[in-house]
């Protein structure tokens, strides 16, 4: 059963998909137009506001319930074994430019034509973004074997001492509180990976919108949209496949 949290950020998040549809079928159109290049500024200042609001919302999220963006209730299963730190790889972005450079799609001809400046521009920023993946998978490493610190692994031994071996009311009051301040500095530290995922995520956009032109940022952003509402798309009809029973066919 969903959390009043899990169920507020769940309807938000179908809105926000909704409206990203609608911001790919604007991509599109002013794709295909000639169009001058403050038009294709304004849709690309749409869509990193439209990603920003997603971010926003999320990190109020969880800082209510940081437990709920790590195994969220709104993604499909094929969505979720796709996550990075509660979200998609800054990595990924490298890669879609490099698929759209070498497609032969007139509809991302743009990429096509990036010029030499652009490709070592974009290859530094790569590796600058490889850095900062390397240190939130390093501190994430970290969150996860803190488990095994040995301030836990003894207040592990002192709760199931005190709650099997008849422990007083008193001392399991004590106990319990002790868990949950371990258990709070564990979910802070939770929070702050995801926000550091989150930033390396919003670098990499801002980054790789900088370096192209603004009908290459169309393209490219057309690209990553579709990708995500297709990638639901599939997550969703897997999930329905998998609910049909042998007595339903």
């Amino acid at each position: 059963m969903r959390t009043q949290v899990e169920e507020n950020f769940s309807n938000f998040y179908d809105k926000w998909m909704r409206q990203l549809e609608d911001l790919l079928q604007l991509l599109l159109v002013v794709s295909k137009e000639h169009t001058q290049e403050a038009g294709y500024e304004a849709v690309v200042d749409r869509l990193t506001a439209h990603h920003k609001e997603f971010y926003t919302v999320k990190w109020a999220t969880a800082h209510e319930d940081v437990l709920s963006v790590f195994t969220p209730v709104w993604l499909s299963p094929l969505e979720n074994a796709y996550l990075w730190v509660t979200g998609w790889k800054p990595s990924m972005a490298f890669r879609l430019v490099e698929s759209l450079r070498g497609a032969q799609n007139p509809a991302t001809g743009s990429l096509a034509g990036m010029t030499e400046e652009q490709v070592k521009k974009m290859e530094a920023l790569r590796g600058k973004m490889k850095v900062e993946e390397e240190r939130v998978e390093r501190e994430m490493e970290r969150q996860q074997v803190a488990m095994a610190d040995r301030k836990l692994v003894e207040l592990a031994r002192l709760e199931r001492r005190a709650k099997s071996e008849g422990g007083s009311a008193a001392a399991v009051v004590q106990v319990d509180g002790l868990v949950e301040v371990a258990l709070k500095g564990l979910l802070v530290g939770l929070e702050r990976v995801m926000k550091m995922a989150d930033c390396a995520r919003l670098k990499t956009l801002k980054g790789v919108l900088d370096v192209l032109t603004p009908m290459q940022s169309v393209d490219f952003l057309a690209a990553k949209s579709m990708l995500q509402i297709q990638m639901r798309k599939w997550g969703k009809m897997r999930e329905k496949c998998n609910f049909v029973k042998p007595t339903d066919i």
